[in-house]
């Protein structure tokens, strides 16, 4: 029996197309659950009634219902349906339609919810940038076209279609594939491509490799996958975002970064791969304040910059914190001979005393464990040594 679709809105603006999505659901062969996200008293009849999903809040569903401060409900109310859906035992799908409110509070459930698991969004907004709903998920997000207020020749073929696209996802479920082979996550950059391509060689005969491109987005989606159970190890080279973060770069991770691997445990090897700079768009995106810095353009549309000591000891600092929280084997090296292709000597981000502020601010807040290990090695982080020394480390920690 294939599990039900939930069928999620404001029902008491938008009831008449979301019960309609539900018929289409069930015309498909599919089960549909109905859940009410209004933030406004409301006698639109839903399988799942606003206050049920009200009382999942961690407060209680005061900090969601009778608020008069919009804003104020529409999170909490998304902050509710979140700890409703990950209490449920039985989703198949998750189909979400209607505006902006709507959409902040669907998606932001949908982003909790696990890699794999159908969710589809049909949005008024979709069409413009929507990365701030899908983050590191798999979120269809289906542009409404006409607005989702009522049934029409466009709403319903648009409505329909995403529905029976849910009802098919749950009838006919991708079965996962009996691996005889074990998911490894690996984070590169361009400046660290030689060291990943070789890891990759010594170890892809007896494992499956996933490689992400360490942009932000990338960093989220290789930690979504660690949280999701897809894979069981990690090899976390290139951690440039955190630099991004903390000095306005424009591929930053989130203050989670390591969460993932913090939470689950699991085998991790690491390094502070192109730490060395931070991220900008186009020459003329660089704040003027910054004009003065070294900076290096890599292509007409990313200009680098380069960290000082200072800034590099707060990327040092910041790593290793979280770095302190992992319970699980660790091992996380350090290239005395620089952390990206142009931080290399002769390069021109090659800075011995940055690169030592760095290695210093994590050395001297590490915190010894049986099974953590920090380990400096007299090579660039592109050295055939180097690499050599991840797999070693690598082969270490799951054996």
């Amino acid at each position: 029996m294939a599990k039900p679709v939930y069928v999620i809105g404001t029902f008491d603006t938008k009831g008449e197309e979301l019960r309609y999505a539900a018929r289409r659901v069930k015309a498909s062969g599919a089960v549909a659950v109905t859940v009410d996200v209004s933030t406004t008293p409301s006698a639109a009849a839903a399988d799942v009634s606003a206050e049920m999903v009200a009382a999942y809040h961690p407060q209680g569903k005061g900090a969601v219902l009778g608020l008069s401060d919009r804003g104020s409900a529409v999170a909490g109310m998304a902050e509710a349906l979140t700890h409703f859906m990950l209490a449920r035992k039985d989703l198949g799908a998750v189909l979400g339609l209607g505006g902006s409110g709507n959409t902040a509070i669907v998606t932001t459930a949908m982003r909790a919810l696990p890699v794999g698991l159908p969710k589809i969004m049909v949005s008024t907004l979709a069409s413009g940038n929507v990365a701030p709903f899908v983050g590191a998920s798999d979120i269809m997000m289906m542009p409404a076209v006409a607005d989702v207020a009522g049934l029409n020749d466009i709403t319903r073929v648009v409505i329909g279609n995403a529905a029976h696209a849910a009802a098919g996802m749950v009838l006919h479920k991708i079965p996962r594939a009996k691996k005889s082979k074990p998911g490894i996550g690996l984070t590169m950059f361009g400046v660290t491509t030689q060291a990943i391509s070789y890891i990759r060689e010594r170890i892809d005969k007896d494992n499956e490799c996933f490689v992400f491109h360490a942009t932000g987005t990338g960093g989220q989606c290789f930690e979504k996958l660690i949280d999701s159970g897809f894979l069981s190890a990690a090899i976390d080279l290139t951690t440039t975002e955190v630099a991004d973060h903390l000095f306005g770069g424009v591929l930053a991770c989130s203050d989670d970064r390591f969460g993932a691997v913090i939470r689950t445990r699991i085998p991790y090897v690491g390094s502070v791969g192109a730490v060395d700079m931070v991220n900008f768009g186009a020459r003329q995106t660089v704040p003027a304040a910054l004009a003065g810095r070294n900076l290096y353009i890599h292509n007409a549309f990313v200009t680098l910059m380069r960290t000082t000591p200072d800034e590099s000891a707060a990327i040092g600092t910041w790593i290793v914190q979280r770095l302190n929280q992992m319970h699980g084997p660790v091992r996380f090296l350090l290239p005395l001979g620089g952390v990206s292709a142009i931080d290399a000597p002769g390069q021109p981000f090659h800075d011995p005393a940055a690169d030592a502020a760095l290695f210093e601010a994590i050395k001297k807040a590490w915190h010894p464990a049986p099974n953590h290990k920090l380990v400096e090695l007299d090579a660039h982080i592109n050295d055939v040594a180097f690499a050599d020394a991840v797999v070693a480390a690598f082969i270490e920690i799951r054996t």
